[in-house]
């Protein structure tokens, strides 16, 4: 997979094929240094500290004071020229599990070979103390690993996330700006093409690319993360991460968006009891599509979602939601009024929802209910979803 002689990737490869792929010939033709295999691993590929060392050339080092660098081998020499140029370095604790980040601190006068003992995993243990979360830090250079990676800037890391989310958490605790570069060191046959599609809103993209023989400048100009996306996280990645408990209650204080993965739209407000089997005849709601009350997949906007859906006459339309709402808490407010829905559709980013109620009658009363209903300061909009997709329709 070298530029000039290695294994190639076949048009549509997925990210999964991508590693593979580098792995399997990092393998084969033996590039890669303790620990083998590679697979399932960043590589700590052959003339890895060559490459870290044309770190200090580059002037984002040499302005830097706080450098963040990924624990794994193949950056370790990164680690040690960190340290020997006295700047502060912070290493992510591994897998995030007991917190963010450790602030290495060499004894003090430590002489070099302290400072390679310092910059070992053994080391990252040894002479390291805590980050919290109120420690006003500042990442003026990021060093991330890589299995993959193009010379526009795309990464693909070991497939766990830990280095996206590591930067998003950080973007989180106002620990790194648009300024702060992000840099990471590869081995040249782990330089590939990736094609663009294959990123999403949360993959961490590089600004320089270091190999044992050259120097990249990607040049990107494509948004890194700007935040956890909390929609793509599960009640299961939260408890293996306990950190982000904390930093989900410091951004719910600022009443920001925490819904999680299981806590999305398309979900029943309340459960409904099972129909008898004589139910389930054709075209009965029983056989559509549970994730959507129109029959549509999660996240879909089918023609079904503004017109079979709206013009029920037991569905209703609330709108002028206040952005900073949450799903839970207008979830709450319809308890409390005695509205709750059989199904609800929450439109949190377009500030709207829809209320499915079992039956004309029901969808009337919490039509009665919900009128003069205000969150946040605003008086919410409650009408017939069938009124409201006429308005639609007619236009302003």
């Amino acid at each position: 997979m070298e530029r000039a002689s290695g294994a190639r990737l076949s048009p549509g490869a997925s990210k999964e094929d991508i590693r593979q792929k580098i792995w399997d010939y990092m393998e084969t033709t033996n590039l890669a240094d303790f620990p083998r295999p590679v697979h399932h691993r960043i590589p700590n590929f052959k003339g890895a500290p060559r490459a870290c060392a044309r770190l200090p050339a580059l002037q984002e080092f040499q302005r830097a004071r706080t450098v963040k660098v990924n624990p794994d081998a193949p950056q370790r020499n990164a680690r040690f020229l960190t340290l020997e140029a006295r700047k502060t370095l912070l290493v992510p604790t591994p897998r995030l599990r007991t917190g963010l980040f450790n602030r290495i601190v060499p004894p003090a006068g430590a002489a070099k070979d302290t400072l390679r003992k310092c910059a070992t995993s053994q080391g990252v243990r040894d002479y390291s103390v805590p980050v919290g979360l109120d420690s006003n830090v500042h990442m003026d250079l990021v060093v991330v690993g890589s299995v993959a990676v193009s010379e526009k800037g795309w990464r693909i890391g070991k497939g766990e996330g830990f280095a996206d989310m590591e930067y998003a958490m950080m973007v989180s605790m106002g620990a790194v700006s648009e300024g702060t570069a992000v840099i990471t060191a590869v081995h040249d046959c782990q330089v590939v093409d990736i094609p663009e599609e294959l990123l999403g809103d949360h993959d961490l993209t590089v600004d320089y690319i270091l190999t044992p023989t050259r120097v990249i400048q990607t040049g990107c100009q494509r948004p890194k993360p700007q935040g956890i996306l909390w929609h793509k996280i599960s009640h299961q990645t939260m408890e293996k991460i306990p950190i982000l408990k904390s930093l989900r209650c410091r951004e719910e204080e600022a009443r920001k968006d925490v819904a999680l993965k299981e806590e999305q739209t398309h979900v029943p407000a309340v459960a409904k009891p099972a129909r008898r089997a004589r139910d389930a005849r054709p075209g009965h709601p029983m056989l559509q599509n549970k994730s959507d009350p129109c029959g549509a997949s999660p996240g879909e906007e089918s023609a079904s979602s503004h017109s079979d859906c709206l013009h029920e006459p037991s569905s209703l339309f609330v709108g002028n939601i206040p952005p900073e709402t949450r799903a839970g808490e207008f979830k709450a407010a319809l308890r409390e009024c005695h509205a709750t829905p059989a199904q609800l559709t929450w439109q949190g980013a377009q500030c709207r929802a829809f209320l499915r109620y079992r039956d004309k009658g029901e969808a009337e009363v919490a039509l009665t209910a919900l009128r003069g209903l205000s969150l946040h300061g605003c008086l919410l909009r409650v009408e017939p979803a069938k009124a409201q997709r006429n308005k639609m329709a007619s236009g302003p």
